[in-house]
This record gives C-alpha cells, structure tokens and sequence, in this order.
C-alpha cells in the first residue's frame, strides 16, 4: 500500500508542475498622478492617463473586467470612439483616446482614457492574461486650474497678468 501512495504523490506532483502558470495583469489608476501601472507577465509600464475632470467622477475601489471590446463608439457621449475597450464597472472603461494632449490630467467623464497605443498593448494583455484593476487616489484640485483660466479672444488664448504663459501647455 505504501508504494501506491507514492505513486500517487508523483503522479499528483507531474500533472501539477504541468499545469500552466497563469499571471494576471495588475492595473493600478493613481487618480492623484494621472498614472497607470501595468504589471503583467510581459513586464511593467508606467503611463499617464486621464481621469475624471471637475463634475465627474472615475469610481475608486477593486475590479475586474466585465466585458472588452476592440472599438466602442459611446452612445452617451456623440458616438465618440473609444478604442480598445476594457469595461469593468458598469458603462465605466479603460480606453484608447486621440485627445493625447489631455494625457496626464482629469478630461474625461469618467472613463480612464490613455494613448491609442498604450490602450492597445494594454487591451492584448487583459485578453491573453486577465486583470485587476484598482483605482485610487484624490483628483487633483481643479480650483488650481480655475483660477489660472486664461482670458480666451477667438481662437487663441492668451495669457492674463495672473496666469504665466507656462500655463497654456497645460490646456
């Protein structure tokens, strides 16, 4: 009977070494930096985002993916594109967005929006691996950026006394 229990450890031990090693893609939102990190089985990034602007509200807590899909067109939002989507909270969604320049600071509704290319890495990383999600941090002040609102003539927009020209890079 002893040798049939060690045959049995070993052929528990084979089939359990020969199981695949399954990751997990770790997503963090920094709501206070506007960053994303990914931790996946390919590697680590560090990539800026934008969250939630003044009036909205990117929801903080634990997750997991709900439902992708390679481009969604928001039937709240003008049918804006939004590729490479990773929804995890009701109509809430990691997603590619064209508005790069706002990368790094709150513009979205509530979405966490990031470059084209990074959303699509990030997007063939959660179909092949999986996620987490977690979402933390405090949205910037953003009675910073109202008091330091530029005077807008036409088109451009020029700098006030109060407001540096260091400032418009940031709108």
């Amino acid at each position: 009977m002893p040798r049939l229990a060690i045959i049995f450890v070993i052929l528990t031990n084979c089939l359990i070494s020969a199981a695949p090693a399954w990751a997990t893609v770790r997503i963090h939102i920094d709501l206070t930096t506007q960053r994303m990190q990914v931790d996946s089985a390919a590697g680590s990034w560090n990539w800026p985002v934008s969250t939630a602007r003044d009036g909205y509200v990117t929801p903080p807590g634990e997750y997991e993916p709900t439902g992708m899909e390679r481009m969604h067109y928001s039937q709240k939002y003008d049918n804006a594109p939004m590729p490479y989507s990773i929804f995890f909270y009701g109509g809430y969604a990691i997603h590619g967005s064209y508005a790069t320049g706002s990368l790094g600071r709150p513009a979205s509704h509530g979405c966490i929006r990031l470059s084209p290319g990074h959303a699509r890495k990030l997007y063939e990383m959660v179909a092949e691996e999986g996620a987490t999600i977690s979402i933390g941090g405090e949205p910037p002040s953003r009675s910073w950026y109202s008091e330091q609102t530029p005077v807008r003539t036409g088109r451009r927009a020029r700098p006030t006394p109060e407001a540096p020209a260091e400032l418009f890079s940031l709108f």
